[in-house]
């Protein structure tokens, strides 16, 4: 199963970017694992959205383990909304990556 992490920035960019480094860290991480596929700020720059791959089962509990991992999240910077998603076009493609 794959997600859409939707992160709001809750505190003014330059707040924001303190913690950045982190954050991106902590993305790189879970590239490294498989979890994370593609991650990138918003344009206009007032958060972020991530494209994830979860288990099949239980996939909310995978989803809050890893908005609760987040450095911006962990500092108050930013909020996340997780929606679970079930790709029907172009799944193939993706599970290959």
């Amino acid at each position: 199963m794959y997600a859409i992490a939707i992160v709001r920035y809750r505190r003014p960019l330059e707040e924001v970017t303190v913690h950045q480094e982190p954050h991106r860290a902590y993305l790189r991480a879970l590239k490294a694992d498989g979890r994370l596929l593609a991650a990138g700020p918003l344009d206009p720059r007032y958060g972020g959205l991530f494209l994830l791959r979860v288990p099949d089962d239980h996939p909310q509990a995978a989803l809050d383990a890893i908005r609760d991992g987040d450095p911006f999240y962990q500092q108050g910077m930013a909020q996340y909304e997780l929606l679970p998603w079930k790709p029907v076009i172009g799944a193939e493609e993706l599970d290959r990556l």
